[in-house]
């Protein structure tokens, strides 16, 4: 399957989401991608997905992240590797 997510590479923005996975399971202290889809209520597909950039993190996942983590949406777009001060659709186009 292609890789649906040809976003140009930056300075400021080096997408990575598995870099954010493995954060998020380090910091909930869980074991593996299947108890992370677990407790962001996602199906495991969508993790495995996500980690091998076939989905991206869309707003319902971003905000799931946040309420399990407690991390700022900035803090959550700089795990991936976003440090843009601002985020525009339009950027990615």
């Amino acid at each position: 399957m292609p890789n649906i997510l040809d976003i140009p590479e930056t300075s400021e923005f080096n997408y990575d989401p598995e870099n954010l996975l493995d954060a998020i399971i380090k910091h909930l202290g869980i074991r593996n991608d299947a108890a992370l889809s677990r407790r962001l209520e996602v199906a495991p597909p969508v993790v495995s997905k996500i980690r091998h950039r076939i989905l991206p993190i869309g707003a319902t996942l971003l905000i799931r992240i946040h309420e399990e983590t407690g991390w700022t949406i900035k803090e959550i777009r700089s795990k991936m590797g976003d440090n843009r001060e601002k985020f525009r659709i339009h950027d990615l186009i």
